[in-house]
């Protein structure tokens, strides 16, 4: 796509934020004549718009349902529900609806240079992780990379500028995917189903559907859960590249086309030249940090996608043994009287917390927040075994309490009936107090962390203070 298409093209764009500012700023230098609609008409969507504004570009406050006269274009902030007035407009009037990703996509190569072919990953937890390590990977095989899109550089910079990148490891939510119809990737991977964000998407089958978007055109593979067979569904429906390969991942031994774990090593049996009879070793399972069984499945989608790019097996060891997780994802904060403590903050959701529990044995944890709708009663029955104790925070807790009676009668529950930030610190001391030596002390709440902090950085954060603080005093 040409820089001469958005000379004078009348586009909209909807949502003021990390998004829709690069995205018009963009469009505007492109000579794109553009007009910004935004819901909130606060003190900051008043700040933003007059940046916007001093470039000459037209700001819309509290006005994000009303179609501007014209429109040629819709680029949407990837939040914006698809059932919201603006785009059945756009339906009605013939306007197609681009997201940010989908912009930066057709944006690829406009200095006319080669693009950078793009390894994507999407999934319902592990997105982050697993972008990361892949990013590692690709480095440690010396090539010029990023992890861009739902996480770090934004995918506009990436594509747009003075840095030019051999390939992108790129991240992709279910948001984005539903709005970027013409993506089709080098490779990628799903790592995993759970119901999640369906207030936006409306079922579970439209969650499962914008996430299988990920997969349509893939040139070389189509990585899948062995053990999410969701996941390898997706990949059935899609419609891919002649030649491109079903890729699956799994934490046993694999088969032909997979990569898995075989007596602490991770192998590949789906990129060697006899895939009946051979495997190649990766790299060890203690090369992967932390070695809990979900961030060992990470590992082997972001080696599944280096390898389908034609990355050698010692840079997989490599980029895996250069990368540490960011913090909140299972990070041991200390061990106080022989119990460890974990943060797993990032656990916002019941498969989240399922994959972290599975982790540890025995465990007390610290659960509860905003249940976002979510039931808990799978999650307790598979976990109640490895129960020690629970101690509970925040406005949904009850909903965990009602699933432990059910399922776990016999498991100690202390119901701190609390949703204020200091309940954190009493969270840690009743833990403490159920825990003996050996086990471990777990915050994986399972839930959104609105209810009591900013986000669940900040409730990780508090976690680790207290567990400080409850550390000092005991030395």
């Amino acid at each position: 796509m040409s820089g001469h298409h958005w000379q004078g093209k009348r586009v909209t764009v909807a949502g003021l934020g990390v998004s829709g500012i690069p995205a018009a700023k963009v469009l505007h230098g492109l000579g794109a004549v553009v007009t910004v609609v935004n819901d909130g008409d606060d003190e900051r969507a008043r700040a933003q718009a007059a940046e916007l504004q001093a470039e000459g570009i037209s700001v819309r406050l509290g006005d994000g349902a009303t179609l501007p006269k014209g429109t040629e274009l819709v680029v949407t902030a990837p939040g914006w529900k698809p059932d919201k007035p603006l785009f059945a407009a756009a339906a009605e009037a013939g306007v197609e609806v681009w997201g940010d990703v989908e912009l930066a996509w057709r944006l690829r190569g406009l200095d006319g240079k080669e693009a950078a072919p793009w390894l994507a990953v999407t999934g319902t937890n592990g997105k982050t992780t697993t972008v990361r390590m892949l990013a590692s990977i690709l480095e440690a095989a010396g090539l010029k990379t990023a992890a861009v899109g739902n996480i770090g550089v934004s995918l506009l910079d990436a594509v747009l500028g003075d840095e030019k990148y051999d390939v992108l490891a790129v991240e992709l939510s279910s948001y984005q995917l539903h709005w970027a119809p013409s993506l089709r990737a080098h490779s990628a991977a799903v790592l995993n189903l759970a119901p999640d964000h369906l207030d936006w998407h409306g079922s579970m089958e439209a969650y499962a559907a914008d996430k299988g978007r990920i997969y349509e055109g893939n040139r070389v593979a189509c990585v899948y859960n062995a053990a999410d067979p969701a996941t390898e569904d997706l990949v059935r429906a899609a419609d891919v590249e002649e030649g491109c390969r079903a890729i699956g991942f799994t934490l046993s031994a694999p088969g032909p086309s997979q990569l898995g774990v075989v007596e602490g090593l991770l192998v590949d049996r789906a990129f060697v030249p006899d895939r009946q009879r051979q495997a190649q070793e990766l790299a060890e399972v203690a090369d992967v940090q932390p070695p809990a069984p979900h961030n060992i499945a990470n590992a082997l989608a972001a080696a599944a996608l280096a390898r389908a790019y034609g990355v050698e097996p010692s840079a997989v060891r490599d980029g895996l043994r250069a990368f540490r997780p960011d913090a909140h994802r299972i990070e041991h904060v200390a061990e106080v009287d022989g119990v460890a403590y974990v943060d797993d903050s990032k656990a916002t959701n019941t498969h989240a917390a399922e994959a972290s529990l599975a982790a540890y044995e025995p465990i007390v944890w610290i659960a509860g927040g905003l249940a976002k709708g979510a039931t808990f009663d799978e999650l307790v029955r598979k976990s109640a075994k490895r129960l020690r104790g629970v101690v509970l925070i925040g406005a949904d807790r009850e909903l965990i309490r009602d699933a432990l009676a059910r399922h776990a009668p016999e498991v100690p529950v202390v119901d701190l009936d609390r949703t204020d930030t200091g309940a954190m610190p009493a969270a840690v001391r009743e833990a403490a107090g159920l825990a003996r030596p050996g086990d471990t002390v777990l915050l994986a709440p399972a839930c959104a962390s609105m209810d009591m902090f900013v986000n669940y950085n900040k409730r990780g954060e508090a976690f680790a203070d207290a567990v400080r603080e409850l550390a000092a005093e005991r030395a």
